[in-house]
């Protein structure tokens, strides 16, 4: 008998969700039906879940997610879109019209996220639930034998390989990268696989000792020494190459800013909240040439490079995946992905 419904997991209210059942969706012309395993929460959906960023209630969110092909719509090649086939998904569609989508930078196109099933937020098919049907220039393949706990990946480390490719580190670079927590670590990972010498600033002691089992050089606890001056002196005086700024708080990103050499470049990797103004000296930047840029979502070419490495088994991101769950236990879920004591948290289906 053919299964018409499906369950998601949604936020209903501040720190709360509940599973819902809805339509499971058909997959038209030009789409797959994704049977999903697992998602991960991304911080965005945890701002969700503790109302930091408000979206209409009940949300479905969830775009960290890997599963399995499962149907196939019209017009769409048994030949290269085989059933059973695991996958990872790029939520985010691209128009192809833009001038974003036209000059190679789909990542800003500007229908993004209003075509997105991430965008919808209430009870429609999204990454926490079952099912998801997609069209196929969304679908990245995986190897059989890759674990959900390393698929989850694919999309995190994509946004962050594109962060990387904002900072064109080159062999021998001095890299900074503020934050040790998921994000933090993925950059340092990446910045190793670039060729260069990186310095973490994080100042709790165990995610800096998981920083330099995947490759960190130097760790600086910024609440025993002052990072900006330390930098500089380990530099030479320059300051580093490249600073990746992976946490969410604004006088950090200053202080990113400061400790950048001449002609280097800082990425604000990540979205700042609260959203507080911060001074740079224009002289600074005016004497320096520094760049100051940041980084936004996953291209196409960063997914499909994440999709490439994490399938290969290039590099094994499942000590990152701290803990799983079962879609009853979102609640716990969520509480323990919001929690300074984990890196990614899964859901299970």
């Amino acid at each position: 008998m053919e299964v018409k419904f499906m369950k998601v997991v949604a936020i209903t209210a501040e720190r709360k969700t509940q599973v819902f059942e809805i339509d499971k969706p058909v997959p038209t012309a030009g789409q797959v039906l994704i049977r999903i395993h697992a998602c991960a929460l991304c911080t965005f959906e945890q701002r969700v879940f503790t109302q930091m960023t408000k979206k209409t209630l009940p949300y479905v969110g969830g775009h960290e997610f890997a599963g399995l092909i499962e149907e196939l719509g019209a017009g769409v090649s048994p030949v290269d879109y085989p059933i059973g086939a695991k996958v990872a998904v790029r939520v985010l569609q691209s128009c192809g019209t833009c001038y974003y989508c036209r000059h190679g930078q789909e990542n800003l196109c500007t229908k993004a996220y209003a075509k997105s099933s991430a965008a919808a937020g209430t009870l429609t098919p999204n990454g926490l639930g079952e099912y998801i049907a997609v069209n196929i220039n969304q679908v990245y393949f995986l190897s059989d034998d890759t674990p959900y706990e390393q698929a989850v990946f694919v999309e995190p480390f994509a946004c962050v390989l594109n962060s990387i490719e904002r900072g064109q580190i080159e062999l021998g670079d001095d890299v900074v990268v503020i934050g040790g927590g998921i994000m933090g670590v993925l950059h340092v990972i990446a910045a190793k696989m670039s060729g260069a010498r990186v310095i973490l600033s994080e100042p709790d002691p165990q995610r800096g000792e998981m920083a330099k089992k995947y490759g960190a050089d130097i760790v600086l606890n910024p609440k025993e020494v002052d990072v900006v001056a330390k930098v500089k002196e380990i530099t030479g005086g320059e300051g580093a190459n490249v600073v990746f700024n992976t946490t969410p708080i604004a006088a950090i990103a200053a202080q990113a800013v400061a400790m950048t050499a001449q002609m280097g470049r800082c990425i604000f990797y990540s979205s700042i909240h609260p959203d507080n103004p911060i001074e740079i000296s224009p002289n600074g930047i005016h004497n320096t040439e520094v760049i100051i840029t940041g980084s936004k979502s996953p291209s196409i070419k960063s997914f499909d490079t994440s999709a490439r490495i994490l399938s290969k088994g290039i590099v094994d991101l499942t000590p990152l995946l701290t803990e799983s769950y079962e879609k009853q236990d979102a609640d716990t879920a969520f509480e323990r992905a919001c929690s300074m004591d984990t890196y990614r948290v899964m859901i299970k289906f």
